[in-house]
């Protein structure tokens, strides 16, 4: 099959289209056939050696995955051959040929694309993870949103909005990016590169603070973050890409009862991340079947110019997904039975 493999740290230029061996199916896996390929921040911190695959996983980049079942291993029920699927893996998206674990595989949404549904698994599984299970956005709470046009960004976003009525501020580097958070459900959103960005945030409050934090940025942002939170706010972190270190007054957690918290998903076991799954399809799915819940592509490339789709993200010019057409199915709408 063809793959992309990591020829050493550093750019968009170690990327090189290879022939790599089918890979073989354990216990509860499916193999896919891939249509397309969703590209994700994780594969550049890959890519720069940040952020190696956990022990027996691929070095073949991407996360999330959609295609047809080729095959499946004994004992697996659903999904069966034949049947249109996308997944989160924890590698080995960037390839004609991937093996999932079986509980990690979701229906493709009706009407989805193969191509618009590659972009559904790794950054709705992250927000859902991230904003439903440990931050416990409850009803009617402030979600602030750092980076409201990343991929998960958008997922978090909406998610709120539609499943707990939040109030939803956002945070984004332009007048483009900002207007698209606010098209996308944010009530509010601010440029994070102003001085007085956390003012700004303290002021949509009217000085409450907010309930829910998802960052990806860390270092010196954290105590900025932890002093917006409300009572008994819950700070997630999901990267540090400003530090890997930050000073925190550990006074102001036990007086404010606050929660900082954190989490990779990728090293999760199958089980844990079916869970997300179910969830998902339980209560996503349907939102993104009548649009009340969108996906936005801003570009698409072939998966030999994985390089050009990843250089974009080294830019940080993204609004939404960028995918990888794998095969000429791509921009097919697979039949989902009901």
């Amino acid at each position: 099959m063809r793959a992309i493999e990591i020829r050493g740290k550093g750019g968009p230029e170690v990327l090189a289209l290879v022939d790599r061996p089918v890979p073989q199916i354990g216990p509860g896996e499916v193999l896919l056939r891939v249509a397309a390929a969703g590209v994700n921040r994780p594969d550049v911190q890959q890519r720069k050696g940040l952020y190696p695959p956990p022990p027996g996983v691929t070095d073949i980049p991407g996360l999330d995955v959609a295609g047809v079942v080729e095959a499946v291993a004994p004992g697996v029920e659903w999904p069966r051959p034949g049947d249109a699927v996308c997944a989160l893996v924890a590698g080995g998206g960037y390839a004609e040929y991937c093996a999932v674990p079986a509980p990690q595989c979701m229906p493709i949404p009706r009407g989805f694309t193969f191509a618009q549904a590659a972009t559904l698994p790794e950054v709705f599984f992250t927000a859902w993870n991230n904003v439903f299970w440990l931050g416990r956005i409850a009803e009617r709470e402030t979600l602030l949103v750092q980076g409201g046009t990343s991929g998960v960004g958008l997922a978090a976003i909406q998610m709120a909005r539609h499943l707990r009525d939040a109030t939803v501020i956002a945070t984004a580097s332009s007048a483009e990016k900002r207007a698209a958070c606010l098209e996308y459900g944010a009530h509010h959103a601010v440029d994070y590169r102003a001085p007085d960005w956390p003012d700004q945030v303290r002021a949509l409050t009217e000085g409450r603070g907010v309930d829910v934090i998802l960052d990806g940025q860390g270092g010196d942002w954290t105590p900025l973050e932890m002093g917006l939170l409300a009572m008994d706010g819950r700070l997630v972190l999901i990267a540090s890409h400003r530090a890997p270190k930050a000073e925190i007054s550990t006074r102001e957690v036990y007086i404010r009862r606050l929660t900082l918290t954190g989490s990779t998903l990728r090293s999760r076991p199958p089980a844990y991340k079916g869970r997300i799954a179910r969830e998902l399809v339980e209560q996503v799915w349907p939102l993104l079947e009548d649009g009340r819940i969108r996906t936005h592509i801003c570009g698409m490339h072939r998966l030999e110019e994985a390089a050009a789709a990843q250089a974009v993200l080294d830019a940080n010019a993204q609004i939404g997904k960028l995918v990888l057409t794998v095969s000429d199915q791509a921009d097919t709408v697979p039949e989902v039975p009901r």
